[in-house]
Formats: structure tokens, C-alpha cells, sequence
């Protein structure tokens, strides 16, 4: 085996984390001596052992003078575990090979410089593109603090995602459906509009087999959310957070603690015909949080519905990296106004509907081609009888 052989091996043990190690990337690490593989190892789970440690947990004799393929540079700060460099330098590795470099600035550079330091061999960039491909989601949250975010639709040939009558069950065939759940387990969170809860009243988890829900996460800008709905009956079950828009409320999240200053609020505001719509918002908030669902009140501000740009830190700091967007044509629209999207998986079905349904982009759109929002072809995959297309914005 080559050099390229061993760090592909790692590339496979990393993507086994896919969906788990969340907000961590997706590592793996090959340890190789006189040309055997004698560890192996990848980042299991957020708090658990990273990659490099679970390599050398693996092994049945000593990795001295051992090659080490790792596909992230080995961090070097103490977090929920130690560095992975000391392990590195106390099992007198020889030499280790490192896909990408990590832009963590606790780490980037600075393992590498390290490991020199204790007069270790350090080879960069190998097979750099293939392992990049690994951590998308990985590389813009630690640089931008907000969740990576992927739109996806399924879509017929001639671009509806529902016909003139709204029904749209089912547009792709069961293998893309199987698809989209391997993408709900590999997103920490799935964003939807009130829209789709009230017309399809979805669960929005993850239904394959051994896979993790993602944190669910409903945009509703009046909280016009039934508490019979799937979503809220199940929230004790499945983490899940409403984002109302609510002016008159503070920003943030209303919990408990904080009725008693909404109600005080509430009062303060002069006496109108939607005041007890104000009032019931508040109630509403109360009767969520109840269920077990969260509510974060993010308005825009100026005009009305909720401020996805403003609501991205805000996830972020609750260390959502990543979400799918499962919105309707609607929500689409906002977020691609609010330049929120990184990514669009497009699912095209060979079906034709044809007149005038909806599309999975609603609004007024561009007046010219030129003011089109550009994406760049990254790969088109064939599912079943339909297409998977990705884009990166």
C-alpha cells in the first residue's frame, strides 16, 4: 500500500463520525509501521476521544518510529480532551502525514509547528482537496461562527415541488427520500416555515435506522404553531426551538424566567385592538416552553417575519454548525435574500407537472439574469431514477 492508500483508509474511518461528533470535524487517523497498519481510529462523538487517541487505543504493539496519517492537523490545546500532539510525541511517532490544515486558531499551524519542535518528521497537504471535502460544515462554522446552512427541495424536470392542487407526496422516488434522511442525521439541525408545519404537520426527525434527529427548528413569526401538532407533542422527545418575531417582546429567548417582564411590557404599551393579540403571543410563549420547546424572538428590523441573518449567531452560539433547510418556496427565498445558504442539494424526479404550481423559490425574483444568485456545480449524483445535484454558493 501507498502513502495515498493510508490516507484514504483514514478518510473512510473519518466519515464513520459523520452526524455524531458535532460541532468537532470528522477525523480519522492510520497508524502504519514497516508497512502494516497496526492502528486505526476516527472522532466518535463530541467530548470523546478525538481521532489520533482512539488510533493509538487500537494498538497491539508499540508505534514507535510508526507513520501516523491523520486527516486534520492534530489539535494542540487542552478542550474536552487533551492534545492529540502530546499522544503523538509520548508514542515516539516518527513521522505523520496531515491532510488538512485546521483553521481553528488554537490550532492552525500551531500542531504542526509542535510536533517539529520535538524533531518529528511533518508532511501537510496531502491529499489536501480529499480531505477538505471532509468538513465543510467544520471550516465555516470555527471561521464564521454560524451554522453551515444546506438547502434542499425536491423538484420535478420542469421545476415544481408540488402540483396545482399543493399535493406533492411523493415528487422523488424512496432511494432520495432515504437520501434526505442521511442528510437530517448529518445536520445538527433542520429548519422549517410555519407554512409547512400547517399544511404537511411534518415530524421532522431522522427516520433512519440508528441515525440522530437534528434539533428542529421552526420558523413562526406570530407563533401560529398548533399545540396539537406533531412538532409540539413531540418536543419533549426531540429537541426543538420556535422563532417568533415579535416586536414588543425582548430579543432572545423567552423562557419562564422572563414572563413576568414581557407581562410588564405588555402593559406598557398603549391600549390598541392588537393588544390581546400581544398578550396571547405571551401566553403562547409560556404554553411552548411548557411543552418543551424553546422560544427565541428574533425580529427584523424593518418589516415584519423573522431576521434569519440575526438568528444565525444566535444558533451558533447554541453550537448549531449545521442546518438543512426543509422550508417551503417561501422560506427558500428568505434565506437565499438573507444570504444565510452555503450549500443547495437540488433532487430533480423525471416527472413533468407542468402549469402554474409552485417552485422551490417563491418572492417576486430578479428582473434580469444578471442579478441571479450564482452557485458552482460541486456534483451531480444519480439516486435511484432521480438526480441529486449540489451546488455551493
Amino acid at each position: 500500500m501507498t502513502d495515498q492508500d493510508y490516507m484514504r483508509r483514514a478518510i473512510e474511518l473519518a466519515k464513520k463520525g459523520e452526524g455524531w461528533c458535532h460541532p468537532n470535524p470528522m477525523v480519522g487517523a492510520v497508524i502504519v509501521k514497516e508497512g502494516r497498519i497496526i492502528g486505526e481510529g476516527w472522532h466518535e462523538r463530541c467530548g470523546e476521544l478525538h481521532a489520533e487517541r482512539n488510533a493509538f487505543a487500537s494498538l497491539k504493539e508499540s508505534a514507535e518510529g510508526a507513520t501516523i496519517y491523520v486527516t486534520l492537523e492534530p489539535c494542540c490545546h487542552y478542550g474536552k480532551q487533551p492534545p492529540c500532539v502530546l499522544a503523538i510525541i509520548e508514542n515516539k511517532i516518527a513521522r505523520v502525514v496531515i491532510g488538512s490544515r485546521d483553521p481553528n486558531p488554537l490550532v492552525s499551524g500551531k500542531g504542526a509547528a509542535w510536533l517539529r519542535s520535538e524533531g518529528i518528521l511533518v508532511e501537510e497537504d496531502f491529499l489536501r482537496e480529499e480531505c477538505d471535502r471532509l468538513n465543510p460544515v467544520f471550516f465555516h462554522y470555527i471561521t464564521k461562527k454560524t451554522p453551515y446552512v444546506i438547502m434542499k427541495y425536491a423538484m420535478t424536470a420542469d421545476g415544481k415541488i408540488a402540483t396545482k392542487t399543493g399535493a406533492s407526496k411523493w415528487i422523488t422516488g424512496e432511494a432520495s427520500r432515504q437520501k434526505v434522511q442521511e442528510l437530517r442525521h448529518a445536520c445538527m439541525g433542520i429548519m422549517a416555515g410555519i407554512g409547512t408545519v400547517i399544511a404537511d404537520d411534518p415530524m421532522l426527525n431522522c427516520r433512519m435506522k440508528n441515525g440522530r434527529s437534528p434539533i428542529r427548528i421552526i420558523c413562526d413569526s406570530s407563533l401560529r404553531i398548533s399545540m396539537d401538532s406533531r412538532i409540539v407533542k413531540t418536543a419533549k422527545e426531540y429537541e426543538t426551538i420556535v422563532v417568533c418575531a415579535a416586536k414588543f417582546l425582548p430579543e432572545g429567548e423567552i423562557g419562564p424566567e422572563t414572563s413576568d417582564v414581557n407581562e410588564t411590557e405588555t402593559r406598557k404599551i398603549e391600549f390598541s385592538a392588537k393588544i390581546a393579540d400581544e398578550k396571547d403571543m405571551l401566553r403562547k410563549c409560556v404554553m411552548l416552553n411548557e411543552a418543551g420547546l424553546k422560544v427565541l424572538n428574533i425580529p427584523k428590523k424593518n418589516g415584519r417575519g423573522v431576521d434569519l441573518k440575526a438568528l444565525m449567531p444566535v444558533l451558533g452560539g447554541k453550537n448549531i454548525d449545521s442546518i438543512l433547510l426543509e422550508g417551503g418556496g417561501t422560506l427558500n427565498e428568505s434565506a437565499l435574500e438573507a444570504d444565510i445558504v452555503s450549500e443547495v442539494r437540488t433532487f430533480v424526479a423525471p416527472k413533468i407537472f407542468g402549469g402554474a404550481a409552485k417552485t422551490p423559490v417563491e418572492g417576486a425574483g430578479v428582473e434580469e439574469p444578471a442579478q441571479a444568485k450564482v452557485m458552482k456545480l460541486v456534483n451531480v449524483e444519480k439516486i435511484g431514477e432521480d438526480l441529486m445535484i449540489t451546488y455551493r454558493m
